[in-house]
């Protein structure tokens, strides 16, 4: 008999590091996956698109659940999933990332004694003021299996008194990013999609609470941006979240150089990285896919939990003038990340 899985997803991260172990569960002899989106992400460009494009196969429940204060959504999630979660009787839960769909998957199994397996485990910024960290820390505190993406983490948990069920397999964004790379080449669509790029672009992404909340700090934010674009001779591309736009309306007249457009798919967010000779942004997914595509990236928060990325000098914070030295980050992993955490997991159900 097989080993029922439960993997709770809610947000666009979650979806692209979920495709590349439920495609390996897809014909898994021993594991079933039931997946649950809980709707933290629930319009059709920021959910919808990704299951289609990645090929991850519907969720057996959508949750609908989005807005409102932290708490408030946490709450209403953990509330759902768990009513799941005693329907479905899984012998674990699969968690991914930081969010508050991280954190209400893995509070509603630990209330309910089921093994928790958090996938990039061991990240940390130390800003407690970021929700992404409470979710992160307290989520680790309560699973049994941990994969870390790299050393890093793997000290982050030890400082902690964490050991038990840690392990570093690399980092599954790696794994997916190769994977857009090969179904992206040569797609002619895409190329006339992005016709109208000019020879040198940066892209640049804003979404947190912390850059979106207030306009002041939105303001500083594209000033930034509209300085770098003059100093290095570019057009910035800014796919606009639907969190971002409001902030957008405010202003009298956006600068001309950096380029609006409608935010993308993921295979539409690597074709774009592949010539990209810049990236800017406040997401953390997106500061490892530009060191996956080998473009300099410059981080527009305080801090970043992905500190490798500036170790080995392809990042670096906006505060900051200067890249350190350039060098491989060897703990990303060669793409097997997916394959190594399948492995642990089938051994960890039995």
């Amino acid at each position: 008999m097989k080993k029922r899985m439960t993997t709770v997803v809610g947000a666009r991260p979650q979806f692209i590091k979920a495709a590349c172990l439920s495609r390996l569960f897809k014909d898994h002899p021993q594991i079933e996956e039931i997946l649950i989106h809980t709707g933290q992400h629930h319009d059709t460009i920021m959910s919808d698109i990704f299951f289609d494009e990645l090929k991850i196969p519907k969720p057996s429940y959508s949750l609908n659940i989005h807005g409102g204060l932290h708490g408030q959504m946490t709450g209403l999630m953990l509330e759902a999933v768990e009513e799941v979660f005693i329907k479905e009787k899984p012998d674990a839960v699969l968690v991914y990332g930081d969010t508050n769909s991280t954190l209400a998957g893995a509070l509603a199994a630990s209330k309910l004694h089921i093994p928790i397996i958090h996938v990039e485990a061991g990240l940390r910024s130390y800003n407690r003021q970021m929700p992404e960290e409470i979710n992160r820390v307290l989520t680790d505190h309560v699973s049994a299996l941990l994969f870390c993406p790299t050393q890093t983490a793997v000290g982050n948990l030890l400082k902690e008194g964490i050991s038990k069920g840690v392990h570093l397999v690399g980092d599954v964004m790696n794994d997916a990013t190769l994977y857009a790379i090969e179904k992206t080449k040569g797609d002619l669509a895409l190329e006339q999609r992005f016709d109208f790029l000019p020879d040198k672009y940066a892209v640049m992404t804003v979404h947190r609470a912390e850059s979106t909340q207030l306009l002041d700090e939105f303001q500083k934010i594209v000033a930034y941006a509209e300085n770098f674009s003059i100093e290095n001779g570019l057009k910035i591309i800014f796919p606009v979240h639907p969190r971002t736009q409001k902030l957008i309306d405010e202003f009298p007249q956006f600068p001309e150089s950096i380029v609006l457009i409608d935010p993308l798919s993921y295979f539409e967010t690597q074709f774009l990285l592949t010539n990209a000779k810049y990236v800017l942004t406040d997401s953390g997914g997106l500061q490892k896919e530009a060191y996956f595509h080998h473009v300099p990236c410059i981080t527009l928060r305080s801090e970043t939990e992905w500190v490798e990325t500036i170790e080995a000098g392809w990042n670096r914070l906006w505060s900051v003038d200067n890249y350190h030295d350039r060098s491989e980050i060897i703990d990303y992993g060669q793409g097997d990340a997916a394959l190594k955490i399948t492995k642990e997991i089938e051994a960890f159900l039995g």
